[in-house]
């Protein structure tokens, strides 16, 4: 469909190579008399969006800061060998354990950005060129397969917070009942799962503490070797053969484990507060099958920007820029916000922006709301 062209291009540089690859799912084309654009869709959003995407790509926002990207693959390893270097001078003791722990954690996080990037395809032009940095990333800085990655990010990015197409989301209904509509539903089906009214209190134990350490550190193992995902492999146990190979020698196996998922922990809830801030409190609900800027603003919100907020969140305080250009490099996307607010100022389409502790705030506000939503019809309807 005609309105359809708006994801493809937003994710893949090379589109002629794309296209060759799709040539044989073309199952016929639509005869000349048929309408072309989907009557749920609004087609003059659709057309102010494509002018905005022809704006973007003449003012160059497109275009990686290679400089950029160096330093701050470079500020992270400065800070990985920082670490290292706290415990071969100070010992074992707990301060510099700790303090090493905090630098790791830290590691994690921003290489977590870091090949975020590159699994967008926003720093290099050549498509093969980020997936080899990707795997490098992800896989040595990180222990992660690009493929996970890759299988489960481009899904969230085409129907964000649309329930069964979105896999970020599907934390519902097992373990969260999110969202105002899919929480009632489920109240009215008399589905419990979980104490859903108790959620808001029970996502500081299974949430932010838990998603890495407990079950992303072990599952992306049995995604690669049941994917056959080798090359992925090899790069995973190169991150794991280095972690030991460095820290054993001064903390032995016990003190290399507890570093180990100290790291893992900290990791984790950094990642959760800053990747669930932009979604969680937003729109969720099944596909409604709406264009794509419709479709990405309600499912995404901004915080502020500072110094702190950009480098803490890997620019994803501009997850709604984010989201309508995926592959933009992320230190152009303060440059867009403007124009993306006006475009939403037309079309009476809110734009939400708030502070960093609001956010994070507003992820356990709206578990709870949807929490007592879900209790009101399970009792109720």
């Amino acid at each position: 469909m005609w309105a359809e062209k708006d994801p493809f291009i937003a994710f893949h540089l090379d589109k002629a190579l794309v296209r060759k690859y799709m040539n044989p799912l073309l199952i016929g084309e639509l005869a000349p008399d048929q309408p072309s654009f989907e009557p749920s869709k609004n087609k003059k959003l659709v057309e102010d969006f494509r002018e905005l995407r022809a704006t973007v790509e003449r003012m160059g926002l497109l275009q990686p800061n290679h400089i950029f990207f160096i330093l701050y693959l470079c500020h992270i390893l400065m800070l990985d060998v920082a670490a290292w270097l706290i415990i071969w001078y100070f010992g074992a003791s707990l301060v510099p354990f700790l303090f090493s722990a905090v630098l790791l954690g830290t590691v994690q996080a921003q290489a977590g950005w870091l090949q975020h990037d590159f699994g967008h395809l926003s720093v290099f032009s050549k498509s093969r060129w980020n997936h080899w940095v990707h795997k490098f990333v992800i896989g040595h800085l990180k222990g992660a397969p690009a493929s996970w990655w890759n299988h489960l990010h481009f899904q969230h990015h085409a129907k964000p917070n649309c329930f069964r197409k979105d896999p970020d989301v599907n934390m519902h209904p097992l373990f969260f009942a999110l969202g105002k509509t899919l929480s009632v539903e489920l109240g009215v089906q008399k589905k419990k799962f979980m104490p859903y009214n108790h959620q808001h209190k029970y996502f500081f134990i299974i949430g932010p503490p838990a998603l890495v350490p407990l079950y992303f550190q072990w599952y992306i193992f049995y995604f690669a070797v049941q994917r056959k995902q080798w090359v992925d492999l090899a790069w995973m146990l190169s991150f794991y053969i280095r972690f030991y190979l460095t820290y054993l020698p001064f903390l032995g196996v016990k003190g290399t484990l507890g570093l180990h998922l100290l790291v893992r922990f900290i990791e984790s809830n950094w990642f959760v507060w800053v990747t669930q801030m932009n979604h969680i409190p937003m729109h969720i609900d099944y596909d409604k099958n709406v264009d794509w800027f419709s479709t990405q603003l309600q499912a995404t919100c901004n915080v502020h920007q500072s110094f702190f907020n950009d480098w803490f969140s890997g620019h994803l305080n501009f997850q709604i820029e984010h989201h309508l250009f995926p592959t933009m490099p992320r230190h152009n996307y303060w440059k867009v916000a403007p124009l993306v607010k006006s475009l939403c100022a037309k079309h009476g389409i809110e734009y939400q922006c708030k502070p960093l502790l609001t956010a994070f705030a507003d992820i356990v506000h709206s578990l709870k709301d949807s929490g007592e939503l879900w209790l009101d019809a399970y009792l109720h309807k």
